[in-house]
């Protein structure tokens, strides 16, 4: 099992969500991209982390 944590940052508000765009590791392509999280989870957080396992 592997695990990998992935930083997002916020990039803009819609009407019920608010939109993430993930920080790259440096040299590393994205793994993600961009993800929209429910402003009620959200709330005002300016950057989330996500942790992501693979399951072989």
């Amino acid at each position: 099992m592997s695990d990998n944590k992935v930083i997002f940052e916020f990039e803009k508000q819609n009407k019920n969500s608010i939109r993430y765009k993930e920080v790259p590791e440096d040299g590393m392509p994205p793994v993600i991209g961009s993800i929209y999280v429910q402003k009620w989870f959200a709330g005002n957080s300016k950057n989330i982390e996500i942790t992501i396992s693979k399951k072989d």
